[in-house]
């Protein structure tokens, strides 16, 4: 193992059995050119090369520290192998670590997502769904958006299974949805883009980027925590982005989380729809 080979390019990381599931879905969209943010891949035998300190630890380690040096804040994200897939999503299981700088840190966070692997949710989560044999963590360390909205989009209706555009969204980074920290704003919407419903949460706090890449938790101002955080030209802008992930994954129930930085549009994840 050479330095050179521990880490791949995100859109290079295609091979879901090396890479992990989330690595796969993030390595078509970029090869198709989805506005993903450019990352890389560590396959899972790399992370417990680096977990176990074998004698390729130090291998791995250079390269992790080498490929962030000098950029900016990094998100490490789990991607384990059938993460992410049809059958099991793994989703709010496994850690993922926002607002790193620097090598240590990225590298200290890859140890923290692999050991999240066996943590009671998630071996129960395992369990659930008779997933079985041996937890291969592969990991994906990617460029921070830093939002002003964020969120999650499903193309079917969970409650009704109606093929239309539900979508969560708050202010700032998609941390606060996904955690439940708020209550988002909620829309619906046909697959066009045209708002059929809109109920406004009370988006009291947002998780944004502090000047130094660290997250932190602010206060929204009462005016904006009531204000719509997804207009009608965001929800038309994720019609398309949907449209375009129509085109690159066979299954077209998608589980999204986006992000918007001022006008452009960022696809963070995608899996499909499950009920794991």
């Amino acid at each position: 193992m050479s330095v050179l080979s521990c880490l791949t390019p995100l859109s290079a990381a295609g091979d879901a059995d090396r890479f992990g599931g989330k690595a796969g879905q993030l390595a078509a969209a970029r090869g198709a050119g989805l506005p993903v943010p450019d990352g890389w891949a560590l396959g899972w035998a790399e992370v417990d090369a680096l977990v176990r300190q074998d004698p390729y630890a130090p291998e791995v380690d250079a390269a992790l520290q080498a490929a962030v040096s000098g950029c900016g804040p990094v998100a490490v994200r789990s991607s384990a192998v059938g993460e992410d897939s049809r059958d099991a999503s793994f989703a709010g299981t496994h850690l993922t670590v926002l607002g790193l700088v620097g090598g240590d840190a990225v590298v200290d966070a890859v140890r923290k997502v692999h050991a999240s692997a066996m943590q009671p949710g998630a071996l129960a989560y395992r369990d659930r769904l008779a997933v079985t044999g041996a937890i291969r963590m592969g990991i994906v360390v990617q460029q921070m958006v830093d939002a002003d909205v964020a969120g999650v989009l499903f193309t079917r209706n969970p409650l009704t299974g109606a093929e239309e555009l539900v979508v969560e969204a708050g202010w700032g980074l998609g941390e606060a949805v996904v955690s439940g920290l708020i209550t988002p704003d909620h829309v619906r919407a046909d697959l066009d883009g045209t708002i059929l419903e809109r109920v406004i949460g009370e988006k009291d706090v947002a998780i944004r980027l502090t000047c130094a890449g660290a997250t932190e938790e602010t206060a929204v101002p009462p005016d904006l925590a009531t204000t719509p955080c997804l207009g009608e030209q965001e929800v038309r802008a994720l019609s398309r982005l949907v449209r375009a992930c129509n085109e690159v994954y066979a299954d077209t129930a998608h589980d999204i989380e986006f992000a918007f930085a001022g006008e452009i549009l960022y696809l963070l994840q995608r899996r499909p729809i499950t009920h794991g």
